[in-house]
């Protein structure tokens, strides 16, 4: 098993665009009994990988509860990236 951080940016090279949510509910049947699989540390996790460059921001929204919802994606360098140093 990958460790969570490893698994959230390998995520991003399977799908066209993620939310925290969504990360969070594509790795939970897997990490969900990690204490690190809530919305805060992912959204710390997505925004660290954004920072480094190997996800970008593609779009936000509001959800039904009024809180901002960003959806990211790995740009094809970022996922080159992700893919090199991360195998499956």
């Amino acid at each position: 098993m990958k460790p969570l951080n490893y698994a959230i940016l390998k995520h991003f090279t399977k799908v066209e665009e993620a939310s925290a949510d969504n990360v969070i509910e594509a790795l939970k049947g897997q990490y969900g009994s990690f204490r690190a699989l809530k919305k805060k540390a992912v959204t710390n996790a997505l925004m660290t990988a954004e920072a480094n460059g190997l996800i970008e921001e593609t779009r936000f929204e509001l959800d039904e509860a009024g809180e901002l919802v960003v959806y990211y994606h790995a740009h094809e360098d970022g996922a080159a990236t992700i893919n090199k140093y991360i195998k499956d």
